[in-house]
């Protein structure tokens, strides 16, 4: 394990500001993740679902050890989603961060209940021990 990294992110603060903003979506995710995200019509899913990814991105950043200034969120990838594991891909900043810090791979693990939204991730590098 290189780094982990955790976050917690408010679901009806998130929906106050897809409300304020309503092109936030669009400065935090990809296009890839746009798309899915566009197709929730039910407003309170779509603010748990976003809330839930933020945390996502978030967490990523603290496994690599980063700050939102280090790398950006679009530079953080999360897809899967209804049934499906997430997966993370890194683009740009985040990626050269993690191949200068030996990552091979983050896991990241989302969820959200009771108003709030949680995200858990870690950033794996191979261990010149174990070689597998």
């Amino acid at each position: 394990m290189v780094g982990s990294g955790i976050d917690i992110v408010g679901i009806e603060r998130m929906a106050t500001v897809m409300t304020r903003r309503p092109r936030f979506s669009m400065r935090v995710l990809t296009s890839r993740e746009n798309d899915l995200f566009t197709t929730i019509k039910n407003e309170h899913a779509r603010a748990s679902s976003l809330a839930a990814r933020f945390a996502a991105k978030e967490a990523v950043m603290k496994s690599l050890g980063a700050g939102i200034g280090d790398v950006g969120f679009r530079d953080i990838e999360i897809t899967g989603g209804r049934g499906e594991a997430p997966h993370v891909t890194l683009h740009g900043r985040a990626a050269t961060r993690a191949k200068d810090l030996g990552v091979s791979e983050v896991i990241v693990s989302m969820t959200h209940d009771a108003g709030i939204a949680m995200a858990c991730a870690t950033s794996l590098g191979r261990c010149e021990c174990n070689p597998s």
